[in-house]
């Protein structure tokens, strides 16, 4: 175990002694493409137990951003990420972290439910089960807690055996985020992670997003202003792989100081 991962077991245990207002920060990051800068020296910085959402046009990066908080840009052949990502007083971006230690801490929900093929209860058992957990008790009790978390126990709880993939298209991604915080992450990301629901849905993914912020610190990507509108403690607009402004929510919608954020906001874009 080489020293920096083990600063991340120091800081978990002690993680309901201390107080974390921040939860992660990134300074200058920047993301290439092969000869390609598509990030541009982002700075920015996550409240712990808040929602934030990333927001712009299709190609501003918000979605670049994203992937580079847990190493997801990393199984790009050609991507180059430089800058720092600052987790727990740990650069995550050093080439020194275990990436698969990062993606425990910093879990992540993507644009289109993608279950296992799996039982239901399988879907959250089998990476545990992977990980050297085999009390089967602990494990229900974990199936349990996730599932309620993700509001989707009271439509599954006779059903755990059955395939995840007989699920409607928002009870999969419910139960893909059932998946992610039986990891126990500390920050749970999300990518446009309702764009391909229904209103109704989308309406339940929105309300347990809610829910999920009580006991995790949530960013999300969404391409809907309104989601953001209703969801978010923060907003973040990011335009041509620059985030131009950052503030909370109300004062973003109602009162942004930039005036491309204006134009955008507007629908007065370009």
């Amino acid at each position: 175990m080489n020293k920096l991962t083990e600063k991340f077991s120091t800081f978990t245990r002690h993680l309901d002694e201390q107080e974390h207002e921040i939860a992660l920060f990134t300074n200058d990051l920047r993301v290439r493409y092969g000869t390609k800068e598509a990030l541009h020296g982002v700075s920015l910085q996550f409240e712990r137990y808040k929602i934030t959402a990333l927001i712009g046009a299709s190609g501003s990066g918000k979605s670049t951003y994203l992937r580079s908080l847990n190493r997801m840009n990393d199984t790009i052949a050609d991507a180059r990420v430089t800058g720092q990502i600052k987790y727990r007083n740990v650069d995550i971006n050093s080439p020194a972290v275990d990436v698969y230690e990062v993606r425990k801490h910093i879990g992540m929900v993507f644009q289109r439910p993608n279950p296992f093929a799996k039982s239901i209860r399988e879907n959250i058992t089998f990476a545990l089960e992977r990980r050297g957990l085999h009390d089967r008790q602990k494990l229900a009790e974990i199936v349990e807690t996730t599932l309620k978390q993700a509001s989707l126990w009271d439509q599954v709880k006779d059903d755990l055996n059955k395939s995840a993939l007989a699920l409607s298209g928002g009870q999969q991604q419910r139960l893909c985020i059932a998946r992610a915080i039986a990891m126990q992450p500390d920050i749970l990301l999300m990518d446009e992670p309702a764009s391909a629901l229904d209103p109704i849905s989308t309406a339940n993914i929105e309300n347990t997003m809610q829910e999920l912020k009580k006991h995790y610190t949530i960013i999300i990507v969404t391409h809907s202003m309104q989601q953001a509108g209703r969801v978010s403690d923060y907003t973040a607009f990011f335009h041509l792989g620059q985030m131009i402004e950052y503030d909370e929510t109300r004062k973003i919608f109602t009162r942004p100081k930039i005036q491309l954020t204006e134009d955008y906001i507007s629908g007065h874009f370009g």
